[in-house]
């Protein structure tokens, strides 16, 4: 029988696949479980609707992703901290400092977990940081740390 997967199946497919399984294996575990249905013509048809409309979604996002990548890139953010001698901070500035930095300078919603530091900023100067906005959209973004006494 062949059935479109609604749920990830472990050894049969991902969701949204079409794939051909014993008859009991389907009627039995898959179409009571809810985890797929059958593959009648209107099914595949609104299968093929949904993935479309997931496509332009997901395109629609990397385009929002790039302009943000852009933004990000012409923006040189400013952080003061309190300091010490020789540019030193008391302290470091970390992912969360950076995004709440971001969201009060460029109106910019980005999570800290997107943010690439490969340790915390721990010296004034400008530094370069990595923002991973979208699976193959990332931006580098200039982070200037300053001192206040």
């Amino acid at each position: 029988m062949i059935v479109i997967l609604t749920k990830d199946v472990k050894g049969t497919g991902k969701s949204g696949d079409v794939v051909k399984v014993s008859d009991g294996y389907a009627r039995n575990m898959l179409i009571p479980r809810g985890l797929a249905k059958p593959a009648t013509e209107g099914n595949v048809k609104s299968l093929n609707k949904q993935k479309a409309i997931m496509e332009e979604k997901q395109e629609a996002a990397r385009q929002a992703a790039v302009r943000s990548a852009e933004k990000l890139e012409s923006t040189t953010v400013e952080i003061e901290t309190r300091g010490g001698e020789n540019g030193k901070l008391f302290g470091s500035v970390t992912t969360k400092d950076i995004a709440e930095a971001v969201k009060a300078q460029t109106d910019m919603n980005i999570d800290k977990k997107k943010i690439v530091l490969d340790s915390p900023i721990k010296e004034t100067g400008i530094t370069t940081v990595t923002v991973k906005l979208y699976p193959e959209v990332s931006a580098q973004m200039k982070v200037r740390v300053t001192a206040k006494n």
